[in-house]
């Protein structure tokens, strides 16, 4: 007679972290990232009556760079979804695109306007070495879903 056994959990030695939950798991740190950053640049006081003013470091706040930013937002926040649900080419290769033009794009926002306050730098930092790093593991360590 054969005894039933309840499964037993993954122990500390044999649990492993999926690639799919540690792209996406980065994705989303690095958007927390990112809207952090901007919502403490609203508690400097030069840089909120600049946003008031309607310009900021030599940008001026249009409806059609509002709408830009948007969309630029839009690509973290989706991979997050992306990177859990789509099949793994689709997943793996957005990533890569996605992260490539995240960071070249936070590298650049750092010689814009009249330079970065020192928050900015210090998040601008954890991105753009999450983003490159998302795009180094897609590439050489998600090669196939686990």
């Amino acid at each position: 007679m054969t005894a039933l056994t309840a499964p037993h959990p993954p122990s500390a030695t044999t649990a492993r972290v999926t690639p799919r939950t540690v792209v996406s798991s980065l994705w989303l740190f690095a958007v927390l990232c990112y809207l952090y950053c901007d919502v403490l640049g609203f508690f400097a006081p030069d840089d909120l009556r600049a946003i008031l003013d309607g310009a900021v470091g030599g940008i001026t706040l249009t409806d059609g760079f509002l709408l830009a930013s948007a969309v630029l937002m839009t690509i973290p926040m989706a991979m997050v979804l992306v990177s859990r649900v789509a099949p793994h080419r689709i997943a793996r290769w957005g990533t890569v695109v996605a992260g490539a033009v995240m960071t070249v794009v936070q590298a650049g926002s750092l010689l814009v306007g009249t330079g970065p306050r020192p928050h900015y730098v210090y998040f601008s930092v954890i991105e753009i070495a999450t983003t490159g790093f998302l795009v180094g593991y897609a590439l050489t360590r998600w090669r196939h879903d686990d």
